[in-house]
């Protein structure tokens, strides 16, 4: 059971707020009177709780950073459904794609909750206050991190918010700059977070120990990013689940391989009119088996369609598969379920992300699955620990050691431990990234930072496709003076 909901609390008028049909444009003037908020501790929980909601959408950023990837193919009911995820599966997006528009607008509006709170960090004392804080600048980090790795180059604003008229005032800032800023709010959120929160869900020290792991390791800073995940792995709490079948159920959410999860529930239904105002992770129905009917799940929109290539990557008897992927076919003979086909059907599913039944009782079932996402498991932990000290020639026989820790727990034996060593051992450990974290959203940018998407994305463009296009609209609100991405 989820204990800290990201309900968003507050009166619309606390926040700069953005509208689900025009994301990040409608920015509404601060409120007069917004000064005379951060009076006291309950109104710094409410205002970061209106930060954490945000995180609710990033169910977009994870599915499409499947299907941009080799991973997944767009689906859906037909080559026209939701055309901006159909074009970003071809590689033939542009700057006016409504899904790119929404992860713009969503993220910045993360951004501007997190500033909120810090632009009055020094407003008022309470007992905890740099707990409140490290989380609001873990949050900031955060959507910065999404922004960066979709946009790269993007406005940075730190510590007061972005209202209209801005636009005309703040640059684009290169990502070197915003990838330090991330550094600096991670650094200190993991000096004033405790391991264990009072309150489930809340962001921790180990939540920021391994972003920040991350962002180092995007930036091929592997002495840095190989330091902060072994102090983790050593000093931290966690611990690989037993049994990986059980990882990804509603009943074994923010486990003890939960480094940081993204929590969602059905308590508040949506309509497609606006999406972000779900309380559920709306990927969850988008993934789900089209017009299936038979046990254990519900039906979905077929959308983010496994390819044969990511089936066949798994080794002949790595049970892990069964758990990732859900073979329909092979399902139904053995059941007797019925189901529908879409477009690029491939008979596979994301079954860590589908719906199961009675998960969802509230509202379209396909908007409002409780489902959270584990945005960052320990398992992942280990596997950037091993990249890192492997890539950065550190330590290969502790890279060997957190790559063989992950596969002992999926195969049960030290049958399949890996042995080698440099380049060969970089390539087993790409291996292990994609099938241990297929359907997580981890794709694209592993293949991108890594220098292998061209080779592995069909459509592909080098020099171009690194990032996509900073949406149209955020170009033409300031008169022009953005530059866009090369190629868009």
């Amino acid at each position: 059971m989820k204990n800290y909901k990201y309900t968003f609390l507050l009166l619309v008028s606390v926040f700069a707020t953005i509208s689900c049909s025009d994301d990040f444009v409608d920015v509404e003037s601060p409120n007069e009177n917004s000064e005379n908020y951060f009076n006291s501790e309950s109104d710094y929980q409410n205002a970061l709780t209106g930060a954490y909601d945000l995180l609710q959408s990033t169910y977009l950023n994870v599915m499409l950073g499947e299907i941009a990837s080799d991973n997944t193919l767009a689906g859906g009911e037909s080559a026209t459904d939701t055309p901006g995820i159909q074009q970003i599966d071809d590689m033939i997006h542009t700057s006016n794609n409504v899904q790119l528009r929404s992860i713009w607008g969503w993220m910045f509006a993360g951004v501007n909750r997190a500033n909120y709170i810090l632009e009055f960090q020094n407003k008022a004392e309470f007992t905890g206050k740099e707990n409140v804080l490290a989380q609001a600048k873990f949050l900031r980090a955060y959507y910065y991190f999404e922004l960066v790795k979709w946009f790269g180059d993007v406005p940075l604003v730190v510590d007061q918010r972005f209202v209209f008229g801005d636009q005309f005032l703040v640059d684009r800032t290169p990502k070197e700059e915003i990838y330090a800023q991330i550094e600096l709010d991670l650094l200190y959120a993991a000096d004033n977070l405790p391991y264990v929160q009072s309150q489930t869900g809340r962001i921790t020290k180990g939540a920021a120990q391994a972003l920040l792991g991350k962002t180092y390791l995007y930036q091929d800073k592997f002495g840095a990013a190989a330091l902060v995940l072994e102090d983790l792995i050593n000093s931290g709490p966690y611990s690989l689940v037993a049994d990986y079948t059980t990882i990804f159920e509603n009943d074994n959410e923010n486990n003890m391989e939960s480094v940081f999860e993204v929590q969602y529930s059905d308590l508040e239904g949506a309509g497609f009119e606006c999406l972000q105002c779900s309380e559920g992770n709306v990927a969850v129905g988008f993934n789900g088996v089209r017009n299936y009917d038979g046990p254990l799940f519900d039906s979905g929109f077929s959308f983010n369609v496994p390819t044969q290539e990511v089936v066949d990557e798994f080794e002949s008897d790595d049970p892990r598969l069964e758990t990732a992927i859900l073979d329909i076919n092979a399902w139904a003979t053995a059941t007797g379920a019925t189901f529908g086909t879409g477009n690029e059907h491939t008979g596979y599913f994301n079954r860590k992300y589908i719906a199961r039944q009675g998960d969802s009782n509230i509202g379209d079932q396909n908007l409002t699955n409780p489902n959270n996402y584990r945005a960052i498991r320990f398992a992942e932990v280990l596997l950037m620990a091993a990249e890192a000290l492997n890539r950065g020639s550190i330590a290969e026989d502790r890279a060997q050691n957190y790559l063989n820790i992950v596969r002992q727990r999926a195969f049960g034996d030290m049958d399949h431990n890996i042995t080698l060593s440099g380049t060969a051992l970089t390539q087993a450990i790409y291996h292990e990234r994609r099938v241990e974290l297929v359907g997580e959203g981890h794709r694209f940018f592993d293949l991108v930072r890594t220098g292998r998407a061209a080779s592995e994305i069909d459509g592909f463009i080098t020099g171009k496709h690194e990032v996509f296009p900073i949406p149209q609209i955020e170009i033409e609100l300031t008169g022009n003076r953005w530059t866009q991405n090369s190629g868009y």
